[in-house]
């Protein structure tokens, strides 16, 4: 397309036609100037294609595809490469149904383990979801299809999720849930960008100025468009205003707000032309990467799903080395789970998976199974529960599958607790009574409640919700096929009370309050030294990694300078495996609150037994940095900073110290607000209020001085005038401090 030439052309009429889409799926077509509409479609754990667009259709009848694990699935194998090559699978899905736009990767954050969606968003800490989602990007976009990264931001809650104000300070909304996107921005560049539904601080994201244009477009620099969630438009000519560039659906039913916002000034031809053009620059993307692929090749895509699947299943517990299993043990395999597998979550992603694996078809291709129910519904069935004890007994081992349902975890609704039905934990109690040998398979999307039934089990592995693969992916898990390597991509709790969002999640339908700020997830374990069910990064091996050697490229940095990380790691069992090498970064002594440490690099190894290999990892700036509000930016505080090697948040093998010299100074300056202490400790200020004090003959020795101490500066200049200090006196004295007076 030659767009500014298209843009010449165009009526007012048509520019303002292509504000919103066409149809449910499709853009706006302008067929007298030749410009097609594009189709979009849901993701993102595959192409989720409706068969058409009455309101049952749209989510129950969906054309057939891959359906790969959830996001949580996917960031709990912390392998960007293995993303990206899911991307490009998806990608050539795209291009068979002819999708020019996936609406995914899902970026927010996990600020609850109540949150609906959360099986939909990658991690509670940001780093990772951006990695992930950047990754993700990557890989669809590699193929010559369109990504649209959701829901820009800050949209933690099903809840009144349409409606509710998130309140969230801006260095929180920066260093936690902006970050993601700002990775996949930068990294990635992905075509679009889809705002939430929810306001920010007041202000609904469709119309957000200040996050839109303010810091989307201008700051990150971001060329693609920014479209709405589907419904998110609260007022038309407000988002034409403020950096919306597609509503979504169409048809567009409020044209004629805008064509009046035109005729009074309000929405200027900048204005269109600039939304225009974001929109035809991506149609021309997507009609110049189309390619013809009549056919998919289903076997190939159904092995990614399973490689997917296989490395992301968390290993939780192994008590007794009770897994893998011995090839032809025999072994009872009970949950209604194993026949009709838990694969997705509920709502705008669920799929219609291309094939399905069976759990226990895949396990007896390993073992001598026999299969009973245990379960039918979330209320105790004791038939079922009997046959189950009657199968479990006397058998090797025991596998149940149990975990969450679509009625506890889907789009549309928050979760009530942590807890799985209670039919799946009584069966897990009632087998380990007749066997001791149960091996818990369980699916969710997020954290739930083990401490319920752990005890009951040798064994627990974190399947989440595996996609159309999971069978076989369990299977060789199980019975040793595959070396588990996933790692927890959250931290799960021993209780939902110790969650920092419990006493305000999810507010009320005006607003919530995101009052545990920078405080997320193991950030705020860690600071609080909680004890947890499963920490952030955890995950264990039939092998044994050592970490030995670690090297620092330099012991001080200054801005602009790269750190490398290097750490040699061992196999040290007799499996090949795969190990996640973390590396936590932790300010030492800092003016502002921080977390204990924050994850700044990851790199996911693989060693065959006795292999030592070693890992790089590069730190910039930014790894450094915390946001400084009223600088307005990401600036690094000199002193000290720990670089911390682990196996998981709370498995740090290795540490070493770096000394930073920042040319920024990031301390807030004082004012006639802050105290006397304040002032005297300092060292920006303290020689020359320490010379007034002189002066005043205020000092250790005065009766009044400790009182003074944690008076703010304006109240003590407040009472020089009742101690008969002259004017010029005091007029010099508010200069030393730099404030102004009403005189």
């Amino acid at each position: 397309m030659n767009i500014e030439e298209l843009i010449g052309k165009m009526t007012v009429d048509e520019k303002i036609s292509l504000l919103a889409g066409a149809s449910f799926w499709g853009t706006q077509a302008v067929e007298r100037l030749g410009i097609p509409p594009i189709v979009l479609t849901d993701g993102p754990h595959g192409v989720r294609l409706s068969m058409g667009t009455e309101p049952g259709e749209v989510l129950s009848k969906t054309k057939p595809a891959t359906a790969f694990p959830v996001e949580a699935a996917m960031a709990a194998t912390w392998n960007t490469e293995l993303i990206r090559e899911l991307g490009t699978v998806i990608a050539e899905e795209c291009q068979y149904y002819d999708v020019g736009i996936v609406l995914g990767p899902g970026l927010n954050g996990k600020r609850s383990p109540l949150g609906g969606r959360n099986f939909e968003y990658f991690s509670e800490d940001p780093y990772l979801t951006g990695k992930m989602g950047a990754a993700f990007v990557n890989g669809v976009q590699s193929g010559g299809v369109g990504t649209s990264i959701k829901h820009f931001v800050a949209n933690e809650q099903e809840t009144n999720r349409m409606v509710v104000s998130s309140e969230v300070d801006e260095r929180a909304l920066r260093e936690l849930y902006m970050l993601p996107f700002e990775i996949a921005v930068q990294e990635a560049k992905p075509w679009t960008v889809m705002c939430s539904y929810n306001k920010v601080n007041g202000t609904h994201m469709a119309n957000n100025d200040a996050y839109l244009n303010g810091v989307l477009k201008r700051e990150w620099g971001f060329e693609g468009l920014v479209m709405s969630d589907w419904g998110a438009v609260v007022d038309k000519v407000a988002s034409v205003q403020f950096g919306l560039d597609l509503e979504m659906p169409g048809p567009g039913r409020r044209n004629e707000e805008v064509m009046e916002a035109y005729r009074t000034r309000q929405v200027t031809d900048e204005q269109l032309d600039d939304h225009v053009r974001r929109i035809l620059k991506v149609i021309d993307r997507v009609l110049g990467h189309k390619r013809k692929v009549s056919s998919i090749d289903a076997d190939r895509h159904h092995e990614v799903a399973r490689k997917v699947a296989e490395e992301a299943v968390v290993l939780l517990k192994n008590e007794g080395v009770v897994l893998p299993l011995p090839k032809q043990a025999k072994v009872a395999v009970l949950g209604k789970f194993a026949i009709a597998p838990r694969i997705q979550g509920g709502g705008s992603s669920h799929m219609n998976p291309a094939r399905l694996d069976i759990p226990f078809d895949e396990v007896a291709k390993f073992a001598c199974a026999v299969y009973g129910a245990g379960y039918d519904t979330d209320d105790v069935n004791e038939a079922l529960l009997r046959e189950a004890c009657e199968l479990a007994a006397g058998q090797d081992a025991v596998i149940v599958f149990a975990g969450t349902t679509e009625a506890i975890e889907s789009e549309g609704y928050d979760r009530a607790d942590l807890n799985i039905p209670h039919s799946h934990v009584r069966l897990i109690e009632a087998v380990s009574e007749v066997n001791p040998n149960v091996i818990v398979v369980l699916h969710s999307g997020s954290a739930t409640n083990i401490g319920a039934f752990e005890s009951n089990a040798k064994a627990v592995i974190q399947a989440w919700l595996p996609g159309q693969a999971g069978g076989s992916a369990i299977a060789n898990i199980l019975f040793g096929e595959v070396n588990p390597s996933g790692k927890l991509s959250e931290t799960f709790p021993l209780a939902l009370e110790h969650n920092p969002s419990y006493l305000s999640f999810p507010g009320n339908v005006r607003e919530v309050k995101y009052t545990e700020s920078i405080f997320v997830g193991y950030r705020y374990y860690d600071a609080k030294k909680l004890d947890v069910r499963y920490p952030f990064g955890f995950g264990l091996s039939y092998t044994e990694f050592e970490y030995s050697n670690l090297r620092l490229s330099c012991g001080s940095l200054t801005n602009g300078d790269i750190l490398t990380v290097s750490v040699d790691i061992k196999n040290v069992g007799s499996r090949a495996g795969k190990e996640v090498v973390q590396v936590y970064v932790r300010d030492v002594k800092c003016t502002v609150p921080k977390a204990d440490k924050e994850l700044k690099g990851f790199v996911k190894i693989e060693l065959a037994p006795g292999e030592t290999g070693t890992v790089h990892l590069e730190l910039n700036d930014r790894a450094f940095s915390h946001y400084v509000e009223h600088l307005g930016k990401f600036a690094v505080e000199s002193g000290e900073f720990e670089i911390l090697v682990g196996a998981s948040s709370r498995d740090i093998r290795l540490a070493g110290i770096v000394e930073f010299t920042s040319a920024v100074d990031v301390r807030e300056p004082l004012t006639l607000l802050h105290s006397l202490q304040a002032w005297l400790k300092d060292d920006r200020y303290a020689d020359k209020v320490r010379h007034v004090m002189d002066q005043m003959k205020l000092n250790a020795d005065n009766p009044m001085y400790p009182i003074l101490l944690g008076m703010p500066i304006r109240t003590i200049l407040s009472f020089l005038p009742a101690f008969g200090y002259p004017q010029e006196t005091i007029d010099r004295i508010y200069e030393t401090f730099g404030g102004e007076y009403d005189r």
